[in-house]
């Protein structure tokens, strides 16, 4: 073979790629349109009437969950079941993305944390990597670290529409995600970036518990709880 030959192999090769690429940005534009759409349902909790729209809210953004599934199913069809690594860069941001909103959603049902097998039923994908297209754990995990951003910021917001036991239940929750995560040894560089953010998330709703416990608002929910069990 020349070098003229082996150069227009090559190049097949490279047109090849950039057409696969080309296609997956794609589809990950729309997931990146549907995951904003999701977004926007979900904001409306932190609005003063959100909390008495919970459950209707979180219904809405299920249904545009099974947009998803199948924004992703058309993914999956994108490049080859062994070269998902290869390609992970293009939807990186996206899954971990739609991670998090589903864990919001889930959290605002069910004030627990999602597992991650949870979140593949959700999105319509693999949670092995021997299985294809999958739920890769730091993607996950880096999706849970935004939901405690996202609750942070709603503790502070259930304080302002006269909510004062929620914020309780967040630092609880808050707190023991925290503690999760102490037990990872993590090497991963953003992630790790992303996790020494969590300390900031736990500090912020201390002050809001605390700011509660001087107002006495605290300790009258608590009296009301316990009354209530």
């Amino acid at each position: 073979m020349s070098v003229s030959e082996m150069f227009i192999t090559l190049q097949g090769v490279l047109t090849a790629d950039q057409d696969i690429r080309e296609e997956i940005r794609k589809v990950v534009q729309t997931l990146e349109q549907t995951a904003r759409e999701i977004l926007t349902v979900l904001q409306g909790v932190h609005q003063g009437s959100g909390f008495q729209d919970i459950p209707k809210k979180c219904q809405k953004a299920r249904e545009h969950f099974g947009t998803v599934r199948t924004q992703l199913a058309s993914l999956k069809m994108k490049f080859p079941a062994d070269q998902y690594y290869r390609f992970h860069e293009h939807w990186r941001f996206v899954l971990q993305r739609l991670v998090f909103l589903a864990a919001f959603v889930v959290y605002l049902e069910t004030e627990t944390l999602v597992t991650r097998e949870a979140v593949t039923e959700i999105l319509g994908i693999e949670a092995e990597r021997e299985r294809g297209f999958h739920l890769d754990i730091e993607d996950y995990l880096s999706g849970v670290l935004t939901l405690a951003s996202e609750l942070s910021r709603l503790a502070v917001n259930s304080v302002t529409a006269g909510d004062y036991a929620r914020p309780l239940r967040i630092s609880a929750f808050i707190n023991e995600l925290d503690s999760g995560f102490r037990l990872l040894n993590l090497k991963n560089d953003s992630l790790r970036k992303r996790y020494d953010g969590l300390k900031y998330d736990v500090k912020k709703i201390e002050e809001v518990v605390y700011d509660l416990s001087i107002r006495g608002l605290s300790k009258d929910k608590e009296a009301t709880g316990d009354g209530e069990k």
